[in-house]
This record gives C-alpha cells, sequence and structure tokens, in this order.
C-alpha cells in the first residue's frame, strides 16, 4: 500500500509504503528475526480543581492485529537492508503511524508463533512519540489505542511484549518525562 503524508511544518509530502514479502527476511540459526517498538507518551493528568497540581501519567500505544484477534505492540520482520533501529521505526510508522524518538533496545526475546508453529527471535525498543499520522499504511486494517500501561499488560496478547513493557517502565521510572501528549504533531493532508 502506497501512502503519501504531508508534514505539518513543511511543504513536502511523503511517500510511505508498506514493505511486503519475505526475500530479505533475516534469520539467525532457522529463527525469523523481527522487531518493534513499544510507542510511549506522557499525558497531563489534573489531580484537582485548581490545575496546578498536575501529573503525568505513562500511556502506550497498542495495535490490533491484522487478522482483528487481539492487541499488540507494532513489529514485523528485520529485513538484510536496513538496521534493528531502522526496521523497528519502519514497521512502527507501517502499523501504527507514529514516529518519534527512538530509544535503546529494551532486549531479545525468542518465541513461537501460536498460528505459523514458527519460532521468532524478537528485539523491541522504546519509542517516545512526537507524531501522530493521521493517514499511514496500514490504517485500513488496524486500530490504534492509547492506554495506560496496567491497561496494555491486561490487552497485549503475547507475554514477550508484556516483559518487554516491563523493562520500559523499570527504565523509565529512572528517567523524567521528556514530552507530554500537548506536545504531540499530529499530522494530515487536511490541515
Amino acid at each position: 500500500m502506497v501512502v503519501l503524508v504531508a508534514h505539518q511544518d513543511e511543504a513536502a509530502v511523503e511517500v510511505l509504503v508498506s514493505r511486503t514479502g519475505r526475500h530479505l527476511q533475516r534469520y539467525n540459526k532457522g529463527l525469523r528475526q523481527v522487531v518493534g517498538c513499544i510507542p510511549y507518551r506522557y499525558n497531563k493528568v489534573i489531580k484537582n480543581s485548581s490545575l496546578k497540581n498536575e501529573d503525568q501519567e505513562l500511556q502506550v500505544l497498542l495495535i490490533s492485529s491484522q487478522k482483528g484477534k487481539g492487541m499488540l505492540f507494532p513489529k514485523g520482520g528485520w529485513e538484510l537492508d536496513e538496521t534493528k533501529k531502522q526496521a523497528a521505526i519502519r514497521e512502527t510508522i507501517e502499523e501504527a503511524g507514529v514516529r518519534g524518538v527512538i530509544k535503546g533496545e529494551l532486549g531479545k526475546w525468542n518465541f513461537k508463533s501460536k498460528t505459523h508453529d514458527t519460532c521468532y527471535e524478537g528485539f523491541m525498543f522504546p519509542l517516545l512519540v512526537t507524531e501522530q499520522l493521521d493517514i499511514w499504511p496500514e490504517r485500513k486494517f488496524r486500530q490504534r489505542i492509547w492506554m495506560s500501561v496496567p491497561e496494555a499488560r491486561k490487552t497485549c496478547q503475547h507475554p514477550w511484549m508484556k516483559e518487554a513493557l516491563d523493562v520500559l517502565t523499570n527504565r523509565l521510572t529512572l528517567e523524567r518525562p521528556l514530552i507530554c501528549e500537548a506536545d504531540v504533531k499530529f499530522c494530515s493532508l487536511s490541515q
């Protein structure tokens, strides 16, 4: 699928294309290698009516699976012509329609597909979202939902992704929030 995306701050149009096929797919000792991101942001939460007492709630973005059976974080095949980070960013734009600042790798997990009887080696990265697109390659096939970490832990269908979420939340407790929902740019052709 080809999608044209206009940038809000620029007079440029970018072409986004979902990659298909497995001819460039990476394997390691028979395990298909996949990469993905946990998109996150901080949402301002008002604690009382004085408007002076605010806190920030960590939210993560989950997407529906293409087959509509459950929610997960964006991920897909790592291909021979890209780095892990490039593949993670590409998959996140294709599947979730968000961009941002990618941080250091959260880890590596080996898992087995429930439907394909295939084993995978998965790598996950945190992505601090700075832009949410109205139009993205897989928007007709997927829903995206921002939710709290406890909601995401209940909703996410893959145990290995829940482990990656735990690694992310542990890491972020050591850092201060850098960006809030109000700072995220929304991009569409209609603006």
